[in-house]
């Protein structure tokens, strides 16, 4: 279990312990988890896998990694749910930190498999965004940096840092010290909690691979305030 405030690493440095996929795809290489797609039967992807993390449920906390991706597109899910096993292994939807190896889409907000509302991209790079209660999108505002100048500061092939700060309805994305998204979600689909998952995405031969990954649960979360 990992308590409020204190920085927990969640991956240690040398197999699997405490994460759950499948081993045809997933791995620890060089200190880091790895998963690699290929185009064996065993490894071309027919659909997203992921690699759950099955220590809790996370709600309001702030993730740290660093990651490096050699092509395709990868992603943390974060207040998520695993909607069942697939071919190649665990099937998880919900808000996605979503990175990739092309120009597009590192540092956003995603819904993946539509379990927050099927709201596709809730949040584009750059972007400071609110979901209404009644489930509008509106751009309230941009982030520091402008889209292009945040993927300019995006590691090609090498290890970048990823942070993810959930807070009640505030979500932030940050990828090397920028904030790239900026999510109020006031939606009557928002997620409170669920199960955090790292990804690999069916289409292009991939390898990504995390390090360094640790949680800290915020104080205000209900797991918290329950115990006071």
């Amino acid at each position: 279990a990992y308590s409020a405030e204190e920085t927990t690493s969640i991956f240690n440095g040398k197999d699997l312990t405490g994460w759950e996929g499948n081993p045809k795809l997933w791995s620890v290489e060089d200190g880091a988890i790895t998963g690699k797609t290929g185009n064996e039967p065993h490894n071309k992807l027919k659909h997203n896998t992921f690699l759950v993390w099955k220590g809790s449920e996370v709600s309001d906390f702030e993730f740290k990694c660093k990651y490096k991706i050699v092509g395709g597109n990868s992603g943390i899910q974060y207040r998520s749910k695993v909607m069942g096993q697939g071919e190649f292994g665990p099937k998880v939807g919900g808000y996605q930190g979503d990175f990739e190896a092309g120009a597009t889409f590192s540092g956003i907000l995603y819904d993946e498999g539509g379990i927050a509302g099927g709201r596709g991209i809730m949040c584009g790079r750059g972007e400071k965004v609110k979901w209404n209660a009644d489930n509008k999108k509106e751009v309230v505002g941009k982030t520091e940096k402008s889209s292009a100048d945040l993927q300019a500061a995006i590691k090609k092939d090498d290890w970048n840092d990823l942070v993810i700060i959930a807070n009640g309805n505030k979500l932030v994305h940050m990828i090397n010290g920028n904030v790239t998204a900026e999510i109020l979600d006031e939606s009557p689909k928002a997620l409170k909690s669920g199960v955090l998952a790292l990804q690999i995405h069916v289409g292009p031969v991939m390898t990504v691979q995390f390090k360094e990954i640790t949680l800290k649960k915020l104080a205000g979360s209900p797991e918290e305030k329950k115990k006071k």
